[in-house]
């Protein structure tokens, strides 16, 4: 018998994961391996749910959003006999290695999966936040800055016409990195990112001189900002313990504030898990096949227990330890950047 790999798609969805899903076959294929697709994330190792993954499969998901395999937040640490079911289902679909692939929760799991129960598993990473250590960037990311730069130059031309400024809320709940690179991509006027603490009256005073100067501006506003002295109802957690922000409104909240603070109409657009669909961009769909490719490369040199990684243009192995230790947050330099860009 050849040897026989699964794979499984987790977390949030974003535009890459087919692609990837993609590469890491039709690399497999020229080692002889067989591929078994697990469906939902861990939730499908648990329950034993699969699918056959062949050539005919895979050969055209290029272009395809979303996964497949479809996905969830499912944790098998939380639980009951989720890790022991997995591993017996493990060896029930006769596997001789796993390829996951998430961001820092569906890697997370990956990592004690390897280092409790030493699981044969390579990780792939995937988040639209773009927040994971050790990679430069993940697929995912791209496209959804580019809904949002898109989603940015419209919500530009209505504040100009109407002499509005122009609230954006974009996703990241720990990380600001899709606020960032979408405000400056669209020359927005100010951005709020989760990893800065928000300076209400300076923000207001700049867009008020920005609005007497053009009669609009721009803000782009990261999901997982927490505003100053505004009271936020209890949030439900998911079962990686994050909270679940679907009435957080954080938006809105600026919105209001701006408006109030300024006296300039404010209006508000989300566009939330739209960010989330969609054909990948070029780069995405590159950068996953590239990283899916790798996977089935590292599983060919026995490199368990390894995540592929971008370093600038090399798509290399690293500990999956290493990252999901902690997140890759917006930095000084970056914010000093942003702020150079507010005049």
């Amino acid at each position: 018998m050849g040897t026989k790999i699964g794979i499984l798609t987790g977390g949030g969805d974003c535009p890459g994961l087919n692609p990837a899903i993609r590469g890491c076959v039709l690399r497999g294929l020229d080692f002889g391996y067989e591929f078994v697709g697990i469906l939902e994330g861990w939730k499908g190792l648990i329950e034993g749910n699969t699918i056959a993954l062949s050539l005919e499969t895979v050969e055209e998901i290029t272009g395809r959003g979303g996964t497949i395999l479809g996905t969830s937040r499912t944790n098998p640490y939380k639980k009951e006999n989720g890790v022991e079911k997995c591993l017996a289902n493990f060896q029930k679909l006769g596997l001789d290695a796993l390829v996951a692939m998430g961001g820092e929760d569906t890697l997370g799991v990956a990592t004690k999966l390897y280092e409790e129960k030493k699981l044969p598993v390579v990780g792939v990473p995937k988040t639209m936040d773009n927040d994971l250590s050790a990679t430069d960037y993940t697929f995912g990311f791209d496209s959804a800055v580019t809904v949002a730069v898109e989603a940015a130059s419209r919500l530009i031309d209505t504040g100009r016409s109407h002499r509005r400024i122009m609230v954006l809320e974009v996703m990241g709940r720990h990380a600001g990195w899709v606020a960032l690179f979408t405000g400056l991509a669209s020359g927005a006027d100010w951005i709020l990112l989760p990893e800065k603490e928000v300076e209400v009256n300076p923000m207001c005073q700049h867009l008020k001189k920005v609005w007497a100067r053009k009669k609009y501006a721009l803000v782009v506003v990261s999901e997982g900002v927490i505003l100053p002295g505004v009271k936020t109802d209890k949030e439900e957690l998911d079962e990686f313990g994050h909270m679940i922000l679907k009435k957080r409104g954080i938006g809105e909240q600026l919105a209001d504030l701006i408006e109030k603070e300024t006296g300039i109409e404010t209006r508000l657009a989300v566009i939330g898990h739209i960010q989330r669909g969609g054909s990948p961009t070029l780069f995405d769909r590159i950068l996953g096949l590239r990283v899916g490719y790798k996977a089935a490369e590292l599983i060919q040199e026995g490199r368990f227990g390894q995540m592929v990684a971008l370093r600038g243009n090399e798509v290399i192995g690293v500990a999956l330890k290493e990252a999901t230790g902690q997140l890759k947050l917006v930095n000084e330099p970056w914010l000093q950047m942003m702020y150079s860009f507010f005049k």
